[in-house]
């Protein structure tokens, strides 16, 4: 077949039909648009280009709205549009909503975008609210008035309280606060022995503070699971204090003990220093004695006798040093 000018021209309308139908098909969401129409769901076919041309997905905004118009919710295209573009999760959303009225919950969709835009799962919360969760502490460990240590775990059955979800503190703080609790009730007892046969008195002193205030949940019940015996405390204590005191009173005997020793030599050197004074005096009577004889204050007989006192009393001395050690080998050998 020859290519006339006439077939050359038709040829290129069809293929740029096809073209511009592929690209209408591609830019234009017409399948979606007709699962909306086959659902009951009225939205116009340039409403979905706006959406292409707001870089927004047609798909995450059309299934929400076919799924809430089926559950009866009222929600516009808008609502979850602008959602869409303040980063929330509108399929989430529109879950929460569904199951919020299923259960009787009253939640309007702002406050549900509200939620979601705030970070939490709205529909984990709303399914919280019709089947609690329970929440399980670690050991937390408490010293009664006896210096006993008492271990306690509980669980903490709590229920998603929809009105605090924006701004309540979450599971962290419900645990810290019932530990809080358990301390300080088993702080407050006399005997560990009562915390070991009244566990229940540690939760109903702990319910009664009211330790949801501020948090994004409602304590429905606080069960004490387990109750353990930790170590003596007390006697801990008293022997850190004992060995305390003692280290110190050693201390102070051994101050005692230095100034003792100090004393002692200090009284040495004093005798010491005494001795050495006699000594000094003793040299200086020859020296008195000859300044005598040489000035004629004493003779040489008086001399002489003084000499002779002297022979006399070394020689008693030497007397009684010979009778002292007889002596003394007498009563060894007797013995």
């Amino acid at each position: 077949m020859d290519l006339t000018p006439e077939v050359i021209f038709y040829l290129i309308i069809i293929i740029a039909a096809i073209i511009l139908i592929a690209v209408l098909l591609t830019f234009v969401p017409v399948m979606l648009w007709i699962s909306a129409l086959a659902a009951g769901v009225k939205i116009s076919i340039f409403t979905l280009i706006g959406m292409r041309l707001r870089r927004v997905i047609p798909g995450r905004i059309i299934n929400p709205l076919i799924k809430a118009s089926k559950a009866g919710i009222n929600v516009t295209i808008n609502q979850l549009e602008s959602h869409y573009l303040a980063g929330g999760n509108v399929d989430r959303v529109v879950n929460a909503l569904i199951a919020a009225q299923r259960a009787n919950i009253e939640l309007t969709f702002e406050r549900c975008a509200a939620i979601d835009l705030a970070g939490r799962d709205v529909l984990e919360a709303v399914q919280m609210s019709v089947n609690p969760k329970v929440i399980e502490t670690p050991f937390i460990a408490g010293v009664a008035m006896d210096g006993i240590e008492v271990k306690a775990k509980a669980r903490i059955t709590v229920r998603a309280n929809i009105e605090r979800l924006v701004g309540g503190a979450g599971e962290d703080t419900v645990i810290a606060r019932v530990g809080e609790g358990i301390v300080s009730t088993i702080g407050s007892s006399d005997d560990h022995k009562k915390v070991l046969e009244n566990p229940d008195m540690i939760s109903k002193t702990v319910l009664t503070k009211g330790l949801d205030a501020g948090t994004a949940f409602e304590i429905l019940s606080i069960d004490i699971a387990d109750v353990d015996i930790g170590i003596n405390i007390g006697a801990q204590l008293q022997t850190e204090q004992a060995e305390a005191d003692k280290k110190i009173a050693q201390a102070k005997a051994e101050e005692r003990r230095a100034m003792a020793v100090a004393s002692e030599q200090e009284m040495k050197a004093r005798v010491i220093e005494m001795k050495a004074k006699v000594v000094e005096a003793e040299a200086e009577v020859p020296l008195a004695m000859s300044d005598a004889l040489k000035n004629g204050n004493i003779g040489i007989m008086d001399y002489m006798n003084y000499r002779n006192i002297n022979a006399d009393t070394d020689m008693r001395d030497a007397i009684g040093k010979m009778t002292a050690n007889d002596q003394h080998k007498d009563h060894s050998e007797e013995s």
